[in-house]
């Protein structure tokens, strides 16, 4: 009833008709279930943070910095990568200091060597007055030819320890050190091998004591691009610094 209504607070239901809706119209009304609003959720995420503060919690350690330190090792095979041909006044230099002290000590064994020969050839002489005759005297006999070996075998035997061998070894001599220059390889820029290291030494030696060691030399001056001598086109090898 519309007392009813007013007691409850609620508004009088109408009927199908719009009239007002009976007492049992009412009540199955009142017991349908009102029908429910859908919320939607809206998952929120955390906020992403940007820039170098991003994760830099109490929870994580702080990193030093440190320089970036470059491997020495690859360093040096940059450096051997990138060799080129020294130049001409610091070989020339180089081979100068070589060559005096090969000098000097190939020069010490052949002070001895030379006044045993001496003295054989003056001997001869003597004894070639006292006959009388005219007679011919050799001076390159059986005892000349093997004092004269032993001082080519001292030479060869010296520029292979001063020469060939280092040049295998640590790819310079003594002189190639001094000023800071290097025997490589020309194709993977290493120290040459001792088979081509003493092939070197056997070039260059023999033609300088065959007067063209000046030529095999001078050839520098014209070769390009790695700038070889011929005892350097013979062992493949080329001056670096």
């Amino acid at each position: 009833s519309a007392a009813a209504d007013s007691r409850t607070g609620t508004r009088p239901r109408t009927g199908p008709g719009g009239g007002s809706a009976s007492w049992a119209q009412q009540v199955h009304q009142l017991a349908q279930p009102e029908p429910q609003q859908q919320h939607q959720h809206q998952v929120q995420q955390p906020p992403q943070h940007q820039g170098p503060a991003a994760g830099a919690g109490a929870d994580q350690p702080v990193v030093p910095w440190k320089p970036p330190v470059d491997d020495p090792f690859q360093q040096l095979a940059r450096n051997q990568a990138s060799a080129r041909p020294a130049g001409l006044g610091k070989r020339f230099a180089a081979r100068l200091v070589d060559s005096l002290v090969l000098g000097a000590i190939v020069g010490a064994v052949a002070v001895p060597l030379s006044a045993r020969a001496l003295d054989h050839i003056d001997r001869k002489i003597t004894a070639a007055k006292e006959t009388g005759e005219t007679v011919t005297v050799w001076l390159l006999d059986s005892t000349t030819g093997v004092l004269l070996g032993a001082l080519l075998a001292a030479f060869l035997l010296l520029g292979f320890l001063l020469e060939a061998l280092p040049t295998a070894k640590w790819g310079r001599t003594l002189g190639k050190k001094l000023f800071g220059l290097d025997v490589r390889d020309i194709e993977s820029h290493d120290a040459p091998s001792l088979g081509a290291a003493l092939r070197r030494w056997l070039v260059y030696g023999v033609l300088g004591l065959l007067v063209l060691g000046v030529v095999n030399v001078l050839w520098c001056l014209f070769d390009r691009p790695w700038r070889q001598c011929w005892h350097d086109k013979a062992a493949r090898t080329f001056v670096a610094g």
